[in-house]
């Protein structure tokens, strides 16, 4: 009996030792088949963000933003707890201007490394240049564009240089300004990193416009609608070009073809298209003048005239016809003044217009020469024969 019992509890032992190696290999093969898996992925994980966060800060010495933030942000994803990319994210967010995305990035960071003193220092950066950003913004419509220009160079684009919101409004504010050269070079530097970028080559061929630089002008205009053929203020830009030279055409051809009232029209037509563009309306002005000189309208003469010396006061030939029209109003004195004035700019000039002007105008030419201290030696039908000869 005593040995029966024996070997009962012999075999319970047995089988509970069974058990326990049993469950301490099961223990030992979850451990290798799960656990460990997990750890290497972590260990992973962590190596491929210090490589990503490594590749990101040489896309950013290079300037390749976009890839900078695509690493960034997979770095971030494999490690959420890796400070520095949230900071070096929110860092370039903000020299994009992509204010609230940089705001909540350094707000993170923040929250990893409260009392940062670089972060809450360049988050104050941030709300600086956003502020001035609005604020140019507003000034800019209200026409104020100097006080905008200001704050673009002062604060926004020094905060966010790489803010291309910034740029083109700075070179919008160039063109309000009259600064040409100063628009043609900023769309310069725009479009070499970004040569398809519409509203640089929109803004780059207004100013070869406003300069006359016509062909140039269409030039640009004529790639952007390829890039984009409904972009509404490059075709705005491009139809009203071909437009204003189809009617100074129109105008200079009636006006050598003796149509000299229908000249007027097409004339007043073409500076009608664009007040502002001054360095293609000088010509308007001027060929309106002479117009209306051989029409005899010496008043209405007189005003065209005086709007071409208003935008270039060196403009020779505008001031002998501006004397002709005195004449026509019988503004003795005024002529002479006028035709002085041209004699002391240029008297071999103001010669030969004398040369073909009427007669009534040859004894008001010799004066205006006389007065100028120019004498030619002859009367001026010999040197309009002269002129004729050659």
């Amino acid at each position: 009996m005593n040995l029966v019992v024996m070997m009962s509890m012999d075999g319970l032992a047995w089988r509970g030792f069974g058990c326990t190696i049993f469950i301490l290999h099961f223990v030992f093969v979850c451990h290798f088949l799960l656990l460990q898996p997990l750890v290497s992925a972590s260990d992973t994980e962590a190596g491929n963000a210090a490589e990503l966060f490594e590749r990101a800060s040489q896309s950013i010495k290079l300037k390749r933003y976009s890839d900078a933030l695509d690493d960034l942000n997979a770095a971030i994803e494999a490690d959420p707890s890796l400070s520095e990319a949230y900071i070096r994210r929110a860092s370039i967010l903000r020299q994009l201007c992509r204010y609230d995305e940089s705001e909540k990035s350094y707000k993170k960071f923040l929250e990893l490394k409260p009392g940062h003193l670089t972060a809450e220092k360049e988050l104050s950066q941030l709300h600086q240049a956003q502020s001035a950003l609005d604020t140019a913004l507003t000034l800019l419509d209200s026409g104020d564009y100097a006080k905008s220009l200001e704050y673009v160079d002062k604060v926004v684009l020094v905060f966010s240089p790489a803010c291309s919101e910034a740029k083109l409004l700075r070179v919008k504010l160039l063109l309000a300004v009259k600064d040409y050269s100063a628009v043609i070079s900023e769309t310069g530097y725009i479009l070499k990193e970004d040569e398809n970028n519409l509203e640089a080559l929109l803004l780059r061929g207004r100013a070869y416009y406003y300069l006359a630089d016509h062909d140039v002008a269409t030039k640009h205009y004529q790639k952007g609608l390829r890039l984009d053929p409904e972009h509404s203020q490059l075709k705005k830009a491009y139809f009203g070009l071909k437009n204003l030279l189809k009617k100074t055409k129109n105008a200079e051809d009636n006006a050598s073809k003796g149509k000299l009232r229908v000249a007027v029209e097409d004339y007043r037509a073409a500076l009608a298209l664009d007040p502002h563009h001054l360095a293609h309306n000088v010509h308007l002005h001027l060929g309106l003048c002479k117009v209306l000189v051989k029409l005899g309208r010496g008043k209405d003469a007189l005003t065209s005239c005086n709007e071409a010396l208003n935008i270039d006061g060196e403009l020779l030939e505008a001031l002998v016809q501006r004397g002709e029209a005195k004449l026509i109003v019988e503004d003795w004195e005024g002529a002479v003044e006028d035709l002085k004035s041209a004699a002391e700019k240029s008297p071999q000039s103001l010669l030969q217009s004398c040369m073909f002007s009427g007669n009534k105008t040859d004894q008001y030419c010799l004066q205006g020469q006389h007065s100028a201290g120019y004498e030619y030696p002859g009367s001026i039908d010999e040197g309009r024969e002269g002129f004729e000869d050659e």
